[in-house]
């Protein structure tokens, strides 16, 4: 195996230059960079990663705890996450979280060695936020928030409900349709909150919401509007909580016959690529930003780690909805109830 001792040799500089130019760092001049680069890939040398860490204090590796792929919106953060901490030259290590418990990953998580978390996994009151902060690994949760505020990179979830409420009752519609996941999250629970309230402002009426709370599954997703559409004053229009729920919610109800929007209207939230397929033309709610959560909390976070403990400051983001109209939303028309 190439040492770092032959790359020097080859190179013509001290070990110690080699080693600062495997740190990154700022103390080494363009041409010993280039002599050092080129004497590596000469000798096709590849520095232990273990090593490495050691000497930098670092693993430059980070620890992600996503929500679950059947979900489009953690595509799309996951895949962002690690192409951006690829770029900025750091490994990840995907986890996933676990129907309600995570502690048995984030006691995973919080034993290697990583240079920071971020997660997406967090209750509300969930106990690891004051396990992240004792530990002092760099953290940032995106999608969630808790209770006791931390590192978060958010969108406003009350308003984007609020902003669905509107737009249906706009249209015309009086019976309204919620399907979401746990409300022990802040992203349901918001997104909730901000519609039956939005609602009640327009109506002046309490109660004109049914609530439908899942483990976003696709069979509880079907068996909610199962439910829905089974009542005598059935919802002509659904607030669902999130992309991925709209779309298993539209195809339940086009199997059962239904139009949309011409027998009911569908809204949903994150803007995800998907929702502006041919295929669905999804209006949603999303944030106003070119970028996803996920990339916007990784930035925020190697950002944190390169600065250092002692120069880290409070990272808490949140971003404002717009609204993205397309063709599953439309006014209620006669004899659609």
């Amino acid at each position: 195996m190439i040492s770092s001792k032959e790359v020097a040799k080859e190179a013509g500089v001290s070990q110690s230059t080699v080693s600062r130019v495997l740190n990154n760092s700022d103390k080494v001049s363009k041409e010993n960079v280039a002599k050092v680069t080129e004497a590596m890939r000469k000798l096709n040398y590849r520095p232990n990663a273990i090593a490495r860490s050691l000497v930098s204090k670092r693993s430059k590796t980070i620890a992600l705890i996503s929500g679950p792929l059947h979900n489009p919106f953690f595509v799309e953060t996951t895949s962002s996450i690690v192409n951006y901490a690829k770029e900025r030259g750091y490994n990840t290590n995907v986890f996933f979280e676990n129907n309600g418990d995570n502690m048995t990953v984030y006691e995973t998580v919080l034993s290697m060695q990583v240079d920071g978390i971020i997660l997406s996994s967090v209750f509300m009151d969930d106990p690891i936020l004051k396990e992240l902060q004792a530990s002092q690994i760099p953290y940032v949760m995106f999608n969630r928030k808790h209770n006791e505020g931390g590192n978060f990179v958010e969108i406003n979830n009350y308003e984007a409900g609020k902003m669905a409420a509107n737009h249906l009752y706009q249209l015309g519609h009086e019976n309204f349709g919620f399907i979401g996941g746990p409300m022990y999250t802040s992203t349901f629970y918001g997104r909730y909150l901000g519609f039956t309230e939005g609602i009640a402002e327009q109506t002046m009426e309490t109660g004109k919401v049914f609530l439908n709370e899942t483990d976003t599954s696709e069979e509880a997703i079907a068996d909610a509007i199962f439910k829905m559409m089974g009542r005598k004053n059935r919802p002509t229009a659904v607030f669902a909580a999130t992309d991925a729920i709209a779309i298993t919610a539209m195809d339940t109800l086009l199997e059962l016959g239904y139009r949309i929007p011409q027998d009911i209207s569908i809204c949903g939230v994150d803007n995800v690529r998907m929702a502006r397929h041919h295929a669905f033309e999804l209006t949603t709610i999303g944030a106003q930003s070119n970028k996803n959560l996920g990339r916007l909390g990784i930035e925020h976070l190697i950002n944190s780690i390169e600065a250092g403990k002692e120069n880290m400051s409070p990272i808490q983001v949140t971003l404002e909805p717009a609204l993205y109209q397309r063709k599953t939303t439309g006014p209620i028309k006669p004899g659609s109830v």
